[in-house]
Order: C-alpha cells, then sequence, then structure tokens
C-alpha cells in the first residue's frame, strides 16, 4: 500500500500525519514571523537610499533571507543543533532554556507551533482527505503568520497578502471553495469596503483608523471563500475585535489610544468562515426565523 492511499483510507494515520506536518510547518513560521519583517526593514532602508542618492549603512549583521543564517540563541549565539529544533518537544527537553547558556527561551515559539499543529488537524478533520484540505492548510498557515507579524509590527506584508489573493482567484477556476464570479467579486469587494471605511473615517477624524494590508487580507480571503462570506467576515472581525480589545483594556490595562491592529482579527473571522460559515448562517436564520 503506497503512501498515497494509506492517507486515504486510515483517518487516523491520515489526521496524524497532518497534524505533524502542521508543527514543523509552525516552526518554520517562527522564522517567517522573526525575519520577514527584518528583511523588509532592510529593503526598504536600501530604497530609500537610493532614491535619496546617498549610500546605504552598512548592514548591522550578516545577510538574511528565510534560510540563512541557522537559527541561533539571541543570548549567546549558540546555534541551534537539529535535536534543539523539534517542535514542542525540543522546549520540553531543554525546559524552555538555551542548552548553552540557560538563557530563557520565549513560550511563544512552540505556542506558535502547537497552534499550527491543532489548527491544521482541525482543518484536516473537518474537509477530510481532499484537494480543500490541502488548500485550507495553506491559508491557515499564511493567516498565522501574518496575524503574529501584524501584532508585532503592526504590519500585513505584500510578500503574504498578494500570493494568497492570487492563490484564491487560481483556486476559483476549479472550483475549490468559491467560483470565479463569486472570488473576483470578493476580492474586489473586500478591498473596496474597507478602502471606503479607511477613507471615510479618516475624512470624518482626521486619523487613520486601519492600513492598507487590512484591505489586501479581506480582498485575499474575499477572493477565497467568495463575497457571499463578506458580511460574515467583516461581523465576526469586529466582535472579536471589540471582545479582545476590552479585555486587553481591562485585563493588562492597554491605552484606549494605542493602535489595536486589526489583521488578526480578519484572520481569526476568516478561517472561522471558512470551516464553518454555512453553518452559522444557517443557525442565524433559523434563529431569524428566517429559514
Amino acid at each position: 500500500m503506497d503512501l498515497i492511499t494509506l492517507l486515504q483510507q486510515s483517518t487516523p494515520f491520515f489526521l496524524t500525519t497532518v497534524f505533524l506536518l502542521g508543527l514543523l510547518v509552525g516552526s518554520f513560521l517562527n522564522v517567517v514571523i522573526h525575519r520577514l519583517p527584518k528583511m523588509m526593514d532592510r529593503e526598504w532602508t536600501a530604497q530609500a537610499h537610493e532614491y535619496l542618492g546617498k549610500t546605504p549603512p552598512a548592514d548591522d549583521g550578516e545577510a538574511i533571507s528565510l534560510a540563512r543564517p541557522a537559527s541561533r540563541c539571541p543570548g549567546c549565539g549558540h546555534r541551534i543543533r537539529a535535536w534543539e529544533n523539534i517542535p514542542v518537544l525540543s522546549y520540553l527537553l531543554l525546559r524552555g532554556r538555551c542548552s548553552s547558556c540557560k538563557a530563557p527561551i520565549s513560550i511563544r515559539y512552540p505556542l506558535i507551533e502547537l497552534l499550527s499543529g491543532v489548527l491544521s488537524l482541525t482543518v484536516a478533520w473537518h474537509f477530510g482527505f481532499s484537494v480543500q484540505t490541502g488548500a485550507a492548510l495553506l491559508l491557515t498557515w499564511a493567516l498565522i503568520a501574518l496575524s503574529m507579524i501584524d501584532v508585532d509590527r503592526q504590519l500585513l506584508p505584500d510578500a503574504i497578502t498578494l500570493p494568497l489573493l492570487w492563490l484564491g482567484l487560481l483556486l476559483s477556476l476549479f472550483p475549490v471553495f468559491a467560483d470565479m464570479r463569486q472570488a473576483l467579486v470578493g476580492a474586489m469587494a473586500g478591498y473596496l469596503s474597507l478602502w471606503l471605511v479607511y477613507h471615510l473615517f479618516r475624512l470624518l477624524t482626521g486619523k487613520e483608523g486601519m492600513g492598507y494590508g487590512d484591505f489586501k487580507l479581506l480582498a485575499a480571503l474575499g477572493a477565497w471563500m467568495g463575497w457571499e462570506a463578506l458580511p460574515m467576515i467583516v461581523l465576526l472581525s469586529s466582535a472579536v475585535g471589540a471582545v479582545l480589545g476590552v479585555a486587553m483594556i481591562v485585563i493588562q490595562g492597554r491605552d484606549r489610544a494605542q493602535p489595536i491592529p486589526f489583521g488578526p482579527y480578519l484572520a481569526i473571522a476568516g478561517w472561522i468562515a471558512l470551516l464553518w460559515g454555512d453553518r452559522i448562517s444557517q443557525a442565524y436564520l433559523r434563529w431569524a426565523g428566517i429559514a
């Protein structure tokens, strides 16, 4: 029996494989979340100096990419060996500390790995062995990376949002989640709806309420799920944002004037809509007495 047949016929093996894959991808997502903004900062600095006709400053360290250099301890520079980079397990074996200098390792790393594994498992359980699972896994991993980068830097990189948009449109050719017409309208409506809200808010208050990355992310979600999913995504993201925003103010004492990234709320709402959007809509219609 080949691997594909085994994955298709054995649900426990399929789910276990996807969970382990999710953990491994989560380890890579930690690299993306940490390095991609730094790579963008260096690129923007070089472009700005080139535009101004000035010599770019010398890099404060070695060149970085998503593949190189190898991961190191930020405290002592110890190169992370393979056995120290096993998702979640290495953190537990090392008791959350560098094997060389004993500096604490942020618990955020294993939590992102575990989050990736659990969400991947949920996707596989929901869609089963199908094309939808493969596509939904890519979307899930991208949303995790976007959410964490937005939390850290209030930035949604084009390097992730735009390929996500084009991939959603490509999938609509088959279609996987939405047909071409729904996807095209969804992409346009997703972008323009937040674009209009942004400019209306700026006109009324003189402030910028969100960034262009939010427009592109909602456009990508519209391309993946079609325009009919957009109202639910916007409502869910607003509800999640309100609840978590109030919680941060009450629990953490966060300044109300401090901007809160909207990208993670869009990502959460989009992921929920992808898996359970139809059920939520039907439950609402039944509750409202429409269906």
